[in-house]
């Protein structure tokens, strides 16, 4: 799956610096996916249409969830293609998320809520703006899976492209942000049973060599 390509891409038209981006799945061969890209910058509200007209308020610039159709049989391949980008746009780790079905007996109203973000389903605005805008017309058919079934959800802070670079302090970097491919950490098959989270440490402040990490 080329989930790297489809960032790029979206980071090539943006012009727009990344805050995070985040990938959920459910756990049913051959879905689509959504990937969200978290975008730092502000829309700037005026009175007037006009160069010289003051700015009265700013508007957080909205996430962008994109649907990727591209078919997979095994969670691995999904697992590996988030290391993989996470490893190139410069990412100190990556973290896997699996999650269970929220219609469960007992599940945390909060529950319903984090689904619904995840796959780019955010169910309100904040102020009457947007949070998110959605290219993913099977975004409520896979919320539907989700709460039933479960999904899983990666997330990285990328520093090429990212607004970390200035903050990063990694010896695995270029000086651009990147790291060269591939990405020399073999991905931990997931159970689905549960809540379980597994981190991908690829950044590394001493000699120490980064790791995974499963709680």
């Amino acid at each position: 799956m080329q989930i790297l390509d489809r960032i790029e891409d979206q980071m090539a038209a943006t012009h727009l610096p990344l805050v995070a981006i985040t990938l959920a799945a459910v756990p049913c061969p051959d879905t689509p996916v959504i990937l969200t890209l978290h975008w730092h910058g502000f829309i700037k509200e005026k009175l007037a249409d006009v160069a010289e007209a003051e700015t009265v308020s700013y508007t957080p610039i909205p996430s962008s969830a994109l649907q990727l159709n591209e078919r997979w049989r095994d969670l691995l391949a999904l697992d590996s293609a988030a290391m993989e980008a996470g490893w190139e746009l410069g990412a100190w780790d990556v973290a896997r998320a699996e999650r269970p079905g929220c219609m469960r007996p007992g599940a945390a109203s909060t529950e319903a809520l984090e689904c619904l973000q995840a796959f780019g389903s955010f169910p309100f605005g904040i102020a009457g703006s947007q949070v998110v805008v959605a290219d993913a017309p099977d975004a409520d058919e896979l919320v539907q899976v989700a709460a039933h079934h479960g999904y899983l959800l990666w997330m990285f802070r990328p520093v090429r492209g990212g607004i970390w670079a200035d903050y990063a302090d990694d010896a695995t970097l270029l000086p651009e942000g990147r790291r060269q491919p591939p990405c020399p950490h073999d991905p931990i098959p997931p159970t689905c049973a549960g809540k379980r989270k597994t981190v991908y440490r690829f950044g590394v402040e001493t000699t120490r060599p980064g790791r995974a990490r499963e709680s």
